[in-house]
Order: structure tokens, then sequence, then C-alpha cells
């Protein structure tokens, strides 16, 4: 009896320790396994769907188009893996995605490149924008700048391209970017500081600035962006 009532006094007083020594003991909770998803291909991303980007052509750069037609063709379809094919009857670049494409946004670069065209740039010119992040294409028109009508619109159209182009040509050297003037319409391509910097010269020229004055600017905006290069 006495041995008894030892153990059972023995038991209780192991229970207490292990109650006072791990008073918040809980079952230990099993965790799912972290899902590993594939990467989804290109094709995949809009639910297998074939994606299209439609150009229209202009007609006065039809005649360039056919052309410059396989300079324009081997980049998009070998290159950029991106369908495409002239619609005569509609008359515009139609661009559509293949399973084998490798990013999505080569679809976009690839009517961007083509729409760039339209607006008067050339080849050689164009297609650093498949290669290339940050290009892109600006436009706007001389009435934004400044209401000009009669022979004051035909004198600043004069004033941007210069005699033979002159003034155009180092607007371009200096700011790196390339101008198209379409009548009123002005299209500059590059990246965003040098389409800021041609902005501003071209404004200058609009405005009334004579040609003498935005080439000194022109000379310090070309050290600036040199400078930002070598950083």
């Amino acid at each position: 009896m006495e041995s008894s009532s030892a153990a059972t006094t023995t038991t209780a007083a192991a229970m207490e320790v292990d109650a006072t020594a791990n008073p918040l003991r809980q079952p230990s909770v099993q965790f799912a396994h972290k899902p590993n998803f594939c990467p989804l291909k290109p094709h995949e991303i809009s639910g297998g769907q074939i994606q299209f980007r439609k150009v229209s052509v202009p007609p006065h750069r039809y005649t360039p188009l056919k052309k410059a037609w396989l300079e324009i063709y081997t980049p998009i379809y070998e290159e950029m893996k991106i369908d495409i094919r002239m619609n005569l009857k509609a008359r515009r670049v139609e661009l559509k995605t293949r399973p084998d494409t490798p990013e999505v946004g080569n679809l976009q670069k690839c009517a961007d490149f083509a729409h760039a065209f339209m607006l008067g740039f050339d080849v050689i010119d164009t297609v650093a924008m498949l290669r290339m992040d940050e290009l892109y294409v600006e436009s706007f028109e001389i009435k934004d700048v400044k209401t000009l009508k009669g022979e004051h619109l035909s004198r600043a159209i004069g004033r941007l391209s210069g005699k033979g182009g002159r003034t155009k040509f180092a607007i371009e050297n200096s700011t790196r970017t390339r101008i198209v003037i379409d009548d009123t319409n002005i299209h500059i391509l590059g990246s965003f500081a040098n389409i800021k910097a041609a902005r501003d010269s071209l404004c200058s020229l609009i405005l009334g600035s004579p040609a003498t004055k935005v080439y000194s600017k022109l000379r310090a905006v070309s050290a600036r962006l040199e400078e930002s290069y070598e950083f």
C-alpha cells in the first residue's frame, strides 16, 4: 500500500514538472509544399490566342514600302519571330504572333518599327527600335507651339530645315536623334532625354529664334549629353 501510494505521488509530481516546463506546447503543423509553376510561353499568356497588330500605309509611303520591303520583312520575321504580310486591298501591314515568338513585347516593337517607317524615317534608323527598349517616336505640330498662317508658317518650316537641311542635320547630330518634317507635322525618333533636347531646339526655331542662337545652345546640349553617356 505504501509503495503504490509513493509511485502515484511520483507520477503526479512528474506531470506537474512537465506542465510547468512546457506550458504552451502545441502539436506541430505540417505546411503544404511550395508549388513550382513552369514559366508560361508567350503564346500561352494570352490564353493561347494569336495577337494581331495593324499599321496603315499612307499613300505617299506605298512606293518606299515596296522598295524596302525585304529590309523590313527580314528582321521582323527572322529575328523577332513575328509573322508579317502586306494587305494590298486594305493597304496596311498586318503583324501576328507565332508559337515560337520568344517575348510578348516583340509584337508591339515590330508595330512601332513599322509605324515609324510609315512616318518617314529610314529603315536603317527605325530598325534600332527592335533592339533597344528606350527608343520611341514623339510627334507634334507647329500649331501646338505657335499659331502661324500663310507666309509666317512657310518661314517657320524653312527655319526648321535650314538651307539644304543644314539646321535639321545639326540638331540631329547634336542630340543623337532623327527628325522628319512632314508639312506642319514634326516627328522625332530617339531616347527621352535626346528627344527633349531636340524638341526644345525646334520650338525655339518655330518661335522665331535665329539659327545661330540655336547652334550655340546645341553646343552646350551636346556637351551635356556626352557627359551623361560617359557616366
